[in-house]
């Protein structure tokens, strides 16, 4: 009976590794059939290969498709514009949005609900909506085609102070009470016991952020001019609309711009599930 309820157990256990990994295939196959197709030099075998569910499958491999990428845009440039720009973002975004939410959580002060509140209710507006007001706001103070255009508009950010208050609300406050006994100011309070303690969500608000801002098109395409501070998405826009129209160097592009984000999760996942699993994230 004993044996036979752990041949059981196996079954079902290995049954559920199946499983997952065929979700996990499920998931990742745009990814790797993307990536396989980049090194195909031949855009006739990749245009058949599109319509093939073995596209995963590599027939060959070539880095043509890498050096038509640097050769037909400035990609150099624009990778670090976009490097600047997001990490600029999130850097700055992080002591921003955290302090912010700090004093919406351990700070009682008037009108603290209500700001508590409209921070939640700019979180369900869509950035198409304020697009244009926000580009004449920003076109009066002589902004465009710059980084600070870029950075500025998105360091304060409704859903990343939302994270960090579900964070800190759940903090425990016996340490930040014994520290205000001993004389320490809120500021203090703040870098030495809750900075530490929060290593999670500035993780996940750090990769969230990243991904959010690596991808964004709408507001560069609006507020630059030319490839100075043109950032990768925008570079892989006018590369889209430049004759030859090749399949491969767009696969290739496509695949420069996934490996920063899959980089920057796999450094920082474990924070991430950290945070996912102890934090309001989960929702």
């Amino acid at each position: 009976m004993r044996s036979s309820l752990k041949w059981q157990k196996r079954v079902a256990t290995t049954l559920g590794y199946i499983a997952l990994a065929a979700l996990g295939f499920f998931f990742l196959f745009p990814t790797i059939a993307m990536m396989v197709l980049s090194l195909q030099a031949d855009e006739v075998q990749i245009a058949k290969d599109m319509g093939s569910i073995f596209m995963f499958i590599p027939r060959s491999i070539s880095l043509q498709n890498y050096q038509d990428v640097f050769s037909r845009v400035d990609f150099g440039r624009a990778f670090f514009n976009s490097i600047f720009v997001v990490t600029s973002i999130i850097l700055v975004g992080l002591v921003v949005n955290s302090l912010i939410a700090y004093s919406l959580a351990r700070m009682q002060w008037k009108g603290r609900n209500l700001v508590l509140s409209f921070v939640v209710a700019l979180m369900i507006i869509p950035f198409e909506a304020i697009a244009v007001p926000l580009l004449k706001v920003t076109n009066s103070f002589g902004w465009l085609n710059s980084y600070h255009v870029q950075i500025i508009p998105f360091v304060a950010d409704a859903f990343s102070i939302f994270l960090f208050y579900q964070f800190f609300i759940g903090l425990p406050k016996d340490l930040e009470e014994a520290a205000l006994v001993d004389g320490a100011g809120r500021f203090r309070m703040y870098w030495q016991i809750i900075v530490p303690l929060s290593r999670p969500v500035f993780a996940t608000v750090a990769i969230l952020q990243f991904i959010f801002k690596w991808g964004m098109l709408l507001w560069p395409l609006m507020v630059t001019r030319g490839p100075e501070f043109m950032p990768l998405p925008l570079a892989m826009n006018t590369l889209y609309g430049q004759a030859p129209f090749w399949w491969g160097d767009r696969f290739a592009f496509a695949t420069l711009m996934t490996l920063p984000t899959l980089g920057v999760f796999l450094a920082f996942q474990k924070w991430f599930v950290q945070s996912v699993a102890t934090s309001g994230v989960k929702g």
